[in-house]
């Protein structure tokens, strides 16, 4: 347009020129995606092709139809779903950034509810020959006293119990033993962007590492990316809240004062997580509220977990705390909350972190996505053609409602634990806090509910709802009795109406209906579609 001003006959000319090759490139490219729609089932179309290749020989497009399913991403959630998916029949295509061990300082407690799913998956043998601990309960510690929490595991079999373990060993098993199916192929690549028609994702668009950027085609892509998901926004409205950083390191060569037991230290001014990750090595997380943690390259953060943190730690571990802390190895990593709030897309998913995220303070993340791999492995199970994209999204909409009830009972139990736990000078709570963790000490039924609860094993949500107003109630309890004064009548009144705004946020946003009452929700009725 910039030379019509002198040359408007030819420009003129040049417009219908360029508006008749756009014209006749619609022509071309809906011949072609009519025809392969006609040849599906054909050898051919199942033959890996090339068919457009840039300038520059770096680009080309798969349209080969050998894909049933794209998985995007290979930690936890697309590892077992990669194999879960794959010992199903299906023909599955997992891209992951980088194939190597990851290296991260969370994701390494897996509860005994998710040990069951990962049972029920097949997936329980990644779990031998990484020197993964096992985990009967919890310590709990507060203001030098301490509290023993095990969990309920007398009905199960004597193996089921939580499990420990370096979060790298536990994905590469995973993945190696996806790998092993001759219908999962697992390749190394960026994902750059979903790949969309009307309204419709067709697949993705991948750089390997190579350098090559590729397009490839499924009847559904999965998605799930992780914490850092670069492409949740094109399937759900993310509201991420980062409510605190984690500060992680390896005490080494230490004796737990509870072996085999998680210990959770009620620290100022937020929690301390220690828990063994191997036979010689114990993990400690150093939860510090907020987003700005001390400057580890300046020495602040040495010096603020020197100071601050190491008399807080059990005195067993305080020598070993301080050797962690000289050898230097400190890391950080933020700690993200979002709840579920998918847009329902023909042709995707969202699964794991990239979908839905909890405060890491109650290692409930692998336990939600492994139950949510379980959902979708039995929604899916009937389909033989995913092909008919609106009618697979408008059925896999039941997914979204069904598996509510769990992951939203651990999603609201690890946000409002966080809270309750955290210091404050709030003397209303202050005493939810020392009331928790007196009615968690009272043990029998009020440790093993919530136990339950925290461990996958029961999670129901009423059954968290009542636990968590008993405590509110215990503490008032403590107030009032024997002899009520009016200011401890007006503190256990703030006592529960704290509770109360801690705890119907975090069920608001995760839906009450959907978490308490899912049978009245139509999609949880969806028929598999008839083929």
């Amino acid at each position: 347009m910039a030379v019509m001003d002198q040359y408007i006959i030819g420009g003129f000319i040049a417009s219908l020129l360029l508006l008749y090759w756009v014209l006749l490139g619609f022509v071309l490219l809906y011949n072609l995606r009519r025809n392969r729609n006609k040849n599906k089932s054909s050898k051919i179309a199942r033959k890996h092709d090339c068919i457009n290749t840039s300038a520059n020989g770096q680009y080309r497009q798969e349209v080969d139809g050998s894909t049933d399913i794209i998985i995007v991403g290979a930690g936890v959630a697309g590892a077992a779903l990669a194999y879960t998916l794959g010992k199903e029949g299906r023909r599955v295509h997992v891209i992951e950034r980088d194939l190597s061990e990851p290296d991260r300082i969370v994701g390494e407690l897996l509860q005994p509810g998710g040990y069951l799913k990962l049972i029920e998956l097949g997936l329980e043998d990644c779990l031998e020959d990484i020197d993964a601990q096992r985990v009967f309960g919890y310590a709990l510690y507060k203001d030098g006293k301490n509290a023993k929490l095990s969990y309920p595991l007398e009905k199960f079999h004597s193996d089921v119990s939580g499990r420990s373990f370096h979060n790298g060993r536990f994905i590469q098993r995973m993945r190696d033993k996806a790998a092993t199916l001759p219908n999962v192929r697992l390749e190394q690549g960026t994902v750059i962007s979903l790949l969309e028609e009307n309204g419709t994702v067709k697949g993705v668009q991948y750089k390997t590492k190579n350098g090559q950027e590729i397009m490839a085609y499924a009847p559904l892509t999965i998605v799930c990316d992780g914490c850092f998901s670069n492409l949740r926004r094109s399937l759900c409205t993310p509201k991420v809240d980062i409510p605190s950083c984690f500060v992680g390191l390896v005490l080494e060569n230490c004796d737990l004062p509870c072996p085999n037991h998680g210990h959770v230290v009620l620290g100022d001014p937020s929690p301390i997580l220690l828990y063994p990750i191997s036979s010689t090595e114990v993990r400690c997380l150093v939860d510090i509220p907020g987003q700005k943690v001390p400057s580890i390259a300046n020495g602040e953060m040495a010096n603020y977990l020197k100071t601050a943190v190491a008399p807080q730690i059990p005195p067993q571990l305080y020598d070993a705390f301080i050797a962690a802390v000289d050898k230097g190895n400190i890391r950080t990593m933020p700690n993200r909350s979002m709840p579920a709030n998918p847009q329902p897309t023909p042709g995707a998913l969202l699964l794991g972190d990239a979908f839905n995220m909890r405060h890491p303070l109650t290692g409930g993340g692998m336990t939600v996505a492994l139950a949510d791999i379980v959902v979708l492995r039995d929604l899916l199970r009937p389909l033989r053609d995913l092909n008919d994209a609106s009618i697979l999204c408008k059925y896999l909409e039941s997914f979204y409602t069904i598996r509510k009830p769990v992951a939203s009972t651990i999603n609201t139990l690890a946000g409002a634990l966080y809270k309750v736990f955290c210091a404050s000078p709030d003397q209303a709570r202050k005493e939810m806090r020392q009331a928790c963790f007196d009615y968690l000490s009272l043990g029998g039924v009020f440790s093993n509910g919530p136990v339950a609860l925290l461990s996958g094993l029961n999670p129901r949500p009423l059954s968290l709802v009542l636990h968590f107003f008993a405590v509110a109630v215990y503490g008032v309890g403590r107030l009032v009795l024997p002899f009520p004064s009016p200011q401890r009548v007006w503190l256990g009144a703030r006592l529960l109406s704290g509770a109360s705004g801690i705890i119907f946020p975090i069920i608001r946003a995760e839906g009450v209906r959907q978490m308490f009452f899912p049978a009245t929700v139509p999609a949880y009725y969806r028929a598999p579609p008839v083929n």
